[in-house]
């Protein structure tokens, strides 16, 4: 019997090993401990997951069941705080601007029955209109970017966006369109020579314009017939006269201002009136300003559609962001 039984355990050749696994194979779990673990597992399949915002790299076989973890990176919490931080203060500034030009409105009590169809030419209206726009932009991205709100930054990116979009448009128009443009402008600057008296935001602006580009009236000195107080059939003593910004020297010795340098202005011929008042009008001087700083025009809006363009660049990035931190954490 002994015999017989060692010949059994000799591996001939030709024999054939038997390599099923079985319960006995010290290095293939227990199927009781493969049950466990499935247990634990919630019996989930292993699958390829492509995680995060690698976009098609395999990252190796996870779990379905088991969510990858996303984090903000140093330049992501750069952007986010960079975003906030300069729409808080553009919010700020259009804020400036609303109260300046509701304040205006107020304390000139345009809203009153007698003035509310001059309304429309009102300057303070432009400062109430480009606040009140400006900082509902400004807050919805800054709200947005704090409460990391998807929703406001798609407001905030597509109001920017539309934005970008209407300077540009406003810039090529403008250029192609320079003699409408012009004519618009001396529509403009003729109403407010015939309301300089009666609308006080219209003469500060008639007087700086006027003084800083040594300037009087629209196309020339005789503009100021439109006024009813200079016209002279006016019976005032304003009558036949200009203001004392046009005026070539409104200063006495350098130190009194005389209001009363331009009276009679339009009486003189055009030799005589030169060495009292100045002659061209102020649409000939924007023209010649335009031209002597175009190259600081163009710089200056080039530098504001970059940052607005770079601000909606930021914007889009952090909207991804958002998106990969909230589906995978």
């Amino acid at each position: 019997m002994s015999r017989n039984y060692t010949i059994k355990r000799i591996l001939w050749p030709w024999s054939r090993r038997d390599t099923t696994p079985n319960e006995s194979s010290p290095l293939i779990p227990k199927v009781s401990a493969a049950k466990e673990d499935a247990e634990e597992l919630g019996n989930v399949p292993a699958v390829i997951h492509q995680a995060g915002p690698n976009r098609g790299r395999d990252e190796g076989p996870v779990f379905a069941g088991v969510r990858p973890h996303y984090r903000y990176s140093f330049l992501d919490y750069f952007l986010k705080y960079l975003l906030i931080l300069s729409n808080l203060v553009f919010t700020v500034l259009s804020l400036m601007a609303l109260v300046l030009g509701l304040w205006g409105l107020v304390s000139k009590q345009s809203f009153a029955q007698e003035r509310i169809g001059s309304i429309g030419t009102d300057p303070m209206l432009v400062f109430l209109t480009v606040g009140s726009v400006l900082t509902l932009l400004g807050l919805s991205g800054c709200v947005g970017a704090l409460r990391e709100n998807r929703a406001l930054l798609k407001l905030f990116s597509a109001a920017l966006l539309a934005l970008i979009t209407a300077q540009v448009l406003t810039a090529i128009v403008a250029y192609s369109l320079q003699d409408r443009v012009v004519g618009y402008l001396r529509s403009g600057m003729l109403t407010a020579v015939a309301r300089y008296q009666d609308d006080l935001d219209l003469r500060f602006i008639t007087d700086e314009i006027q003084s800083n580009l040594q300037c009087c009236g629209a196309d020339n000195y005789r503009d100021w017939e439109l006024n009813i107080y200079y016209n002279c059939s006016a019976p005032g003593v304003l009558a036949c006269g200009v203001p004392a910004t046009c005026c070539v020297d409104p200063l006495e010795n350098g130190t009194v201002w005389n209001s009363q340098c331009g009276l009679g202005a339009q009486l003189l011929d055009e030799f005589s009136a030169q060495s009292v008042i100045f002659l061209g009008g102020c649409l000939g001087g924007i023209s010649r300003w335009i031209e002597q700083h175009e190259g600081l025009i163009g710089t200056v809006a080039v530098v504001v559609v970059g940052v607005q363009i770079l601000t909606l660049f930021i914007s889009t990035r952090l909207l991804e962001s958002i998106r990969w931190h909230k589906v995978y954490t």
